[in-house]
């Protein structure tokens, strides 16, 4: 899965997850597959660095289904978030 010239990259996590990071390495959220499907799980940090599940600069992404985990599909949908 190349994630060349990408915003957002894919970083395989085990059959299930997928870590979506920006393009500082920042980690986002997750791509999880949920039954046929995989959605987007955005993740944001508190003031005390403590995990927000739903928030961080994607949080209007939060549960956009995905039929695959395709980098080219999750930038597509998500990148323009960033902006």
């Amino acid at each position: 899965m190349s994630t060349d010239g990408h915003t957002l990259h894919l970083q395989h996590v085990n059959a299930g997850v997928f870590g979506v990071h920006g393009p500082d390495g920042q980690h986002l959220g997750n791509l999880k597959r949920v039954g046929p499907v995989w959605k987007f799980k955005a993740v944001g940090h508190d003031a005390a660095g403590l995990v927000e599940p739903g928030g961080g600069p994607l949080t209007d992404g939060h549960n956009t289904v995905f039929a695959e985990p395709d980098v080219a599909a999750v930038n597509a949908a998500l990148a323009p978030l960033l902006i």
